[in-house]
């Protein structure tokens, strides 16, 4: 499909409407775009019931959208922000195909670097642009998203993106259509394998994580490996991505790591996606990541403990 997006208004679906959907489908309502969110019966009912809180660095209101649990609100939708959990991109995908209209674009804002191309399978018969999100944010409760920083997003090029790309930046989303999203992607996944697992295993923030003994040494072991499976896989990295790590925990210290949120909350994490992908990829290359092998193991007991509490 190639058919351009041409409405000044928007209709637009959030699959997954959690901490990253909601922000951006938030943003996109607050200038006037149709949007409905998809996502956990509890949301859901408050959004309904009240609208959405968005609570951010620049302002703090309540943005009126619709809401649904149900996969098919994506009918006659324009953009569908896809936003899942990694775990679940292929079967979402396939739940939403009988629903999508036809010229319908699918934005892939998840963590992971072949989320896209796994979704693509599934949605064989429609547009799929991958994205990488930088955003720090978390639900805080039913309803009630609370942002900690920053909010860009660089979006692969295509026939639609860049038409897109213009009504997220009228929306105040600073976005970049750009010819190296994988090499974002990976630097994206670099910064989560370093931070996720271990944010996650300590329940700790960015900002307070990297002043314990011994974190900053393991992270740049976490970090050696990624880039060393990254070499072997073809991908060319920008090359400050050791100083975008650094910085990270600089310029969103209060932030907890989607990991974290995730075992914080009883719920199932995307640590095979992440520090779980690296030592895949290392094991099919040839590569040793013997750090991200035991933070990928440590986060799986983890998980396993509170299925079991």
């Amino acid at each position: 499909m190639t058919a351009m997006i041409n409405p000044a208004e928007l209709r637009i679906a959030v699959m997954g409407a959690g901490a990253v959907g909601c922000y951006y489908g938030g943003m996109l309502a607050r200038t006037g775009h149709s949007v409905t969110l998809i996502g956990r019966p509890s949301h859901v009912s408050a959004i309904q019931a009240h609208g959405l809180r968005m609570q951010t660095l620049w302002f703090d209101e309540t943005v009126d959208l619709q809401a649904s649990t149900e996969v098919s609100a994506v009918a006659n939708a324009d953009v569908v922000l896809f936003a899942v959990k990694s775990p679940d991109t292929e079967a979402t995908g396939a739940a939403m195909r009988p629903h999508l209209a036809p010229g319908a674009l699918v934005l892939c804002l998840q963590n992971g670097v072949d989320n896209a191309e796994r979704l693509r399978i599934a949605l064989p018969d429609h547009d799929v642009d991958a994205a990488v999100v930088y955003v720090a944010s978390e639900m805080a409760g039913p309803g009630h998203l609370r942002h900690h920083g920053r909010g860009e997003l660089l979006i692969e090029p295509s026939p639609k993106s860049a038409p897109l790309a213009q009504r997220l930046v009228a929306a105040g989303v600073p976005t970049e259509v750009s010819d190296d999203v994988r090499g974002a992607l990976w630097a994206k996944l670099i910064l989560n394998c370093a931070y996720n697992a271990l944010s996650a295993l300590a329940r700790l923030p960015y900002g307070q994580l990297v002043q314990r003994p011994g974190v900053t040494d393991v992270m740049r072991d976490v970090v050696s490996e990624c880039k060393a499976v990254a070499s072997a896989e073809g991908v060319r990295l920008p090359p400050d991505v050791d100083t975008i790590v650094r910085r990270i925990a600089e310029t969103m210290p209060t932030q907890y790591s989607s990991t974290a949120q995730d075992l914080m909350r009883g719920k199932s994490t995307e640590i095979d996606h992440l520090n779980g992908h690296v030592m895949r990829r290392g094991e099919a290359l040839g590569v040793p990541t013997p750090a991200n092998r035991v933070l990928w193991t440590m986060v799986k007991m983890a998980e396993r403990a509170l299925a079991n509490a």
